[in-house]
């Protein structure tokens, strides 16, 4: 079930306790502002969903959604329409600043939103999906999806490609139809990704207003009728208090971590961090904080529309790194699951939306960092292996230790701390305290001694 479904079953339930009364009704209270400037996404559906929960709450008579966007995700876009059209209080999108566009998703957008309004000098449409399933986006190539690449059959590839389009298009008509907008344009937007600017978005009944901010629409409003939720609603915008939401803590956070390069290198931080607590019990620190970042952009790559043979391939070569800091492959096992980790990450965005794509220079830096990382390990390993034993006899045998204790009556034995434990010693030569001594053989628990200036016998 959608992570947000609690959201739109709360607006369905104001939606239903609203009067069903076709009587006018004077609208009274602030107008709520919200701000998307970029790809639609998961952090956008979340803030325009809880925005919308929160200006029903305080009591606002109109949202307005400034909106610039290149396009989006089909699965946000659509969270995002649901809420709008779940919605009991009027929703006006307002295609601004000067410069702004409602490209792709923003467009549906825009067709779903009660008032639609757009600024001089901006321009909507281009709303050509971009990818089999429905990801709608700003190029108007033909899609491709895991199932119909560029080497699928062409009768396949245009079969897939028809079927979005016509979902698609009867999509926008029906909002259009909803809203009583342009439908015939609306899908010419999607069939021929056609656009308009501001002033010929108006003549063309796709837009209701075009005013220069959100005061001058606000006065064209006021005093305006409109039927929300099967009640007719009166504007009083002229002097209303205007609340500007901007984004919170969790929408910044869920911004950062939905970055497909944040949410990569997340997984990355993590698979390193848990390696260093797996080489270095006890510290805890790579252990906390590796998980952390492990969950956090697992918890991303599930918001994110992925290839599952990209996660799969990274999934597969992150196992391979961990394989390699125990087992002796010396670099073999280390470098197969860092081309497996390169290809997935190369392959594992499954869309072509604008601002969900994984740089190949990233991709490219974090394999050579990681290859780096495993030339390191494997070179730590040759050189332990190469170092000489320093446990058991081999160890203690040419010590040095200082004498710490001496035998009543024998002066020749005494103590030693060797190793971390206290060792009897003898010696063929008397003892002195605090003498520095070497060892030259082992017999039990005893060890054989000589000054440490002395030269070791033959066979010793």
């Amino acid at each position: 079930m959608n992570s947000h479904w609690w959201r739109r079953l709360l607006l369905v339930m104001m939606l239903v306790w609203l009067p069903t009364v076709s009587t006018t009704v004077s609208a009274a209270g602030s107008v709520v502002i919200l701000t998307v400037n970029d790809a639609i996404g998961p952090a956008s559906a979340d803030y325009v969903e809880r925005g919308l929960i929160r200006a029903v709450t305080e009591g606002a008579q109109l949202v307005v959604i400034n909106l610039d966007t290149p396009g989006g995700l089909d699965t946000s876009m659509r969270s995002i329409i649901k809420a709008i059209l779940a919605s009991p209080l009027p929703v006006a999108s307002f295609v601004a600043p000067s410069g702004a566009r409602a490209a792709s998703a923003g467009t549906y957008i825009l067709y779903a939103s009660h008032i639609a309004a757009m600024t001089p000098g901006t321009n909507l449409g281009a709303a050509t999906p971009v990818q089999i399933g429905g990801l709608p986006g700003t190029a108007p190539e033909p899609p491709r999806s895991p199932t119909t690449d560029k080497n699928s059959p062409p009768e396949l590839r245009d079969t897939m490609t028809r079927k979005q389009i016509n979902d698609a298009a009867a999509y926008i008509r029906g909002l259009a139809q909803l809203r009583g907008r342009n439908a015939d344009w609306a899908e010419q937007a999607v069939r021929e990704s056609l656009s308009l600017s501001a002033d010929e978005a108006l003549k063309l009944k796709v837009v209701d207003y075009v005013a220069n901010d959100v005061a001058d629409l606000l006065k064209q409003l006021d005093g305006k009728n409109l039927n929300v939720a099967g009640q007719t609603l009166r504007l009083n915008t002229a002097g209303a208090t205007l609340i500007d939401q901007a984004p919170d803590w969790r929408t910044q956070l869920l911004v950062v971590i939905t970055n497909p390069s944040v949410a990569l290198l997340l997984i990355m931080f993590g698979v390193y961090g848990l390696i260093f607590e797996f080489m270095s019990p006890g510290s805890g620190v790579g252990g906390v904080l590796g998980g952390i970042c492990l969950l956090l952009g697992l918890y991303a790559l599930q918001l994110l529309p992925v290839n599952y043979a990209g996660v799969g391939l990274i999934l597969l070569g992150i196992a391979f790194m961990i394989a390699e800091a125990f087992l002796p492959s010396f670099g073999v096992i280390g470098l197969g699951g860092v081309v497996a980790f390169v290809v997935g990450a190369v392959i594992l965005m499954d869309t072509d939306v604008p601002g969900f794509g994984i740089p190949l220079a990233l991709i490219i830096s974090m394999a050579l960092i990681s290859a780096l990382l495993l030339m390191t390990l494997v070179g730590m390993a040759l050189k332990a292996r190469r170092r000489a034993l320093v446990s058991g006899d081999a160890g203690l045998v040419g010590s040095l230790a200082t004498v710490t204790g001496l035998l009543p009556g024998l002066p020749m034995s005494g103590w030693v701390q060797l190793q971390g434990e206290r060792w009897q010693v003898q010696s063929r030569s008397p003892l002195h305290l605090g003498q520095q001594v070497r060892v030259v053989a082992r017999t039990g628990l005893m060890l054989e001694v000589i000054a440490s200036d002395e030269t070791p016998p033959r066979g010793g």
